[in-house]
């Protein structure tokens, strides 16, 4: 019998048993199920099994946390329920059964877009920076702009129109690479297709509007003519045309022998996309793209503009639930490459903002509930910072009332900040940073937006939760009882009497023993809230953090024992000699990877100390891939935890101290 036997049969039964199952494979923390009908998983039941830490569902799969200990619980539930495992691809392709075709689409174009988005944020912050320089008048300058009183200035603002022009004139070419790397086809096919649509020899596409009929170039072949327009900063056209290649590519793979298919599929792929690109696919897509943000770009600056902001502004957050949201991006998109600017992403930044506000008057309501503060503060913080689903999942979906209390603020924002023109140059970093992506001439109007988004939804989680609306949850904490009773008490749901009532807390009766941590890798270290993924960030896994490495040796972050080196190199294990478990977990979703860009210098069983080079790690294969590079610590047997403190975050280099933990 195995040391999850037990805990595996409950799982199993808890799903719906083995019939419920469609496919089962595991990464370095989770089991992750492809059900056939997720309706039957018993979620309560599921958060009683002993060794289960948490649970979400994602992209169509129900992912189960474990911790360290996945492939034996994996190993166990195999043995329990007949089931083989799957590799994680095959699971993911399963999990599209859980999906409806709007899913499914939107799915593919947040895996588009999401390795391009980095370099549309810098672009966003570039374009803000030179509209400080060039677009607005200084009274203190006599009317005049920076460039204009300053040679110095002039030259930067030339010189950074270079890397804004790489970015979204040339975004074609990112987009069809973008497509061709999802498709798991050639990937330089993809780069040369999207030159083909922005190459100087052809008319420039912010120039078409400007030129006469007769003046624009063609290319003659006799009986037809074919405009020679480029693509530059459109996205559909870019879509279209990489779907094209890469399902050409497939097909002829397909039929042509491996011995010539060098020569042969790139020439029946490529040729005939290009082609199409100009003649069919690109005045297609430029009108359908036209047309889409002609649509949104009218509904903003309407008469009904107010209207359109505040239900943008009220569901956006409903959107992320869902993963409709990632649809923006292409919207947001269009809009700056046809009017310079968008009018829709000064919303998403808002609701950003509102759900970290949420978050703050719950931190507000239940002040004393050091528990959930491990989930709220972090939370909080990342919300203001642009990522909202730590905050909404962990905190304001799970007691409903602040959740609505953010989308109000943020359709009211939102409507604020239509009403005013508002519009940003470009995608930026969300929530407060977003200011920085904002036309300068809209700052004042976005800052007041801003405290709007900050200021209702803190008032309203509040009243809601004094006043008993939308309150679905708040039950008493076990660690703060007086405290929920008394707020039960003022919202009139309980006796007073109940609220003089305090719930004994057991003392730790072990002696307290401190951990050093130190950083694993030179970089920046970051709190764990802060990591692109919500295993860690919500902390599922156990308390920590990570670092965003700027060098490619990794060393342990505590002195102790290795335990455990995963099959795919990625994790590791160290017990230390307190008895703390720490998972050294290298880069996001890097188990899909195989190994490939690690290679690790310990064994299991074998002692380290921070001067311990654990393993050497390709980074930058890590990047090519798609996949986060953090390195994230997370102590994963928080029942041994008193207390994790950082010290230090920011910049840092290896084996520098960054903080403490306190064992029970």
């Amino acid at each position: 019998m195995g040391k999850y036997t037990a805990d595996a049969e409950q799982l199993l039964k808890d799903i719906g048993g083995k019939e419920n199952v469609a496919a089962v494979s595991h990464c370095a923390t989770r089991m992750r199920f492809v059900l056939n009908d997720p309706s039957l998983a018993d979620e309560k039941a599921i958060e009683d099994i002993p060794s289960v830490k948490g649970m979400f569902t994602n992209a169509g799969q129900f992912q189960v946390i474990i911790g360290n200990d996945v492939p034996l619980f994996f190993n166990d539930f195999s043995a329990v329920s007949g089931i083989d495992g799957v590799s994680k691809e095959q699971g993911k392709s399963a999990a599209k059964q859980n999906l409806n075709p709007v899913q499914r689409a939107i799915g593919v174009l947040a895996e588009i877009f999401t390795p391009i988005i980095p370099a549309i944020i810098v672009g966003g912050l570039i374009l803000g920076f030179r509209n400080v320089l060039e677009g607005i008048q200084f009274s203190s300058l006599g009317g005049q702009t920076i460039v204009e009183t300053s040679q110095f200035w002039s030259g930067v603002n030339h010189f950074l129109w270079l890397p804004g022009e790489a970015i979204f004139h040339f975004l074609p070419v990112g987009i069809t690479w973008s497509i061709a790397k999802k498709m798991g086809t050639t990937q330089i096919l993809g780069i040369v297709l999207g030159i083909t649509l922005v190459s100087p020899q052809l008319l420039n596409a912010y120039g078409v509007a400007g030129t006469a009929a007769a003046d624009i170039p063609f290319w003659d072949f006799g009986f037809a003519q074919i405009d020679m327009i480029g693509y530059q900063a459109q996205v559909i056209p870019a879509m279209l045309a990489g779907f094209m290649l890469a399902y050409l590519e497939i097909f002829f793979r397909k039929f042509i022998p491996q011995a010539v298919s060098m020569i042969f599929v790139p020439f029946f792929a490529l040729l005939p996309t290009i082609f199409a690109a100009h003649v069919i696919l690109g005045p297609i897509g430029w009108t359908m793209g036209n047309f889409i943000s002609n649509i949104v770009n009218t509904g903003l600056t309407s008469a009904f503009n107010w209207l359109f902001g505040a239900v943008f502004g009220f569901l956006y957050a409903p959107l992320v639930i869902t993963g409709l949201h990632h649809m923006t991006n292409a919207i947001d998109t269009q809009l700056i490459a046809d009017f310079q600017s968008t009018n829709l992403w000064p919303m998403i930044a808002l609701s950003n903002i509102a759900q970290g506000s949420a978050v703050l008057g719950v931190i507000f309501l239940h002040r004393g509930n050091k528990k959930e503060e491990q989930v709220s503060i972090p939370s909080m913080i990342s919300c203001y910072l642009g990522v909202t689903e730590p905050a909404m999942f962990g905190i304001n979906l799970k007691y409903v009332y602040p959740f609505v209390a953010a989308m109000i603020g943020s359709g009211l924002a939102g409507m604020f900040a239509t009403l005013m023109g508002v519009r940003a140059n470009a995608i930026g970093v969300g929530g407060l940073p977003g200011i920085l992506a904002i036309r300068a001439q809209d700052w004042l109007a976005f800052t007041i937006a801003m405290l709007i988004a900050i200021a209702l939804p803190f008032v309203l989680t509040v009243f809601f939760r004094r006043q008993g609306i939308f309150n679905k949850l708040d039950p008493v904490d076990e660690a703060t009882g007086e405290l929920y009773a008394d707020e039960l008490a003022m919202a009139g749901n309980v006796p007073q009497s109940f609220a003089a009532e305090t719930v004994e807390t057991p003392t730790a009766s072990t002696t307290a023993a401190e951990e050093t941590l130190y950083a694993p890798v030179d970089g920046e270290v970051i709190t764990i809230a802060e990591v692109d993924d919500p295993v860690f960030s919500k902390k599922m896994m156990g308390d920590g953090f990570a670092v965003r490495p700027v060098s490619e040796q990794v060393y342990a972050p505590v002195a102790g024992t290795i335990t455990n080196i995963f099959e795919t190199k990625h994790a590791i294990g160290i017990l230390t000699d307190t008895g703390l478990e720490v998972l050294v977990h290298i880069g996001l979703d890097t188990v899909e990877l195989k190994g490939e860009p690690f290679q690790v210098h310990v064994k299991e069983g074998q002692r380290v100390t921070s001067d311990t080079l654990l393993a050497d790690v390709d980074f930058e294969k890590i990047k090519a891939a798609g996949k986060g590079t953090d390195v994230v610590v997370v102590m994963t047997n928080m029942d041994h935890v008193a207390d994790v403190t950082l010290s230090n975050t920011g910049s840092t280099f290896k084996n520098s101290r960054i903080g403490q933990v306190t064992t029970k």
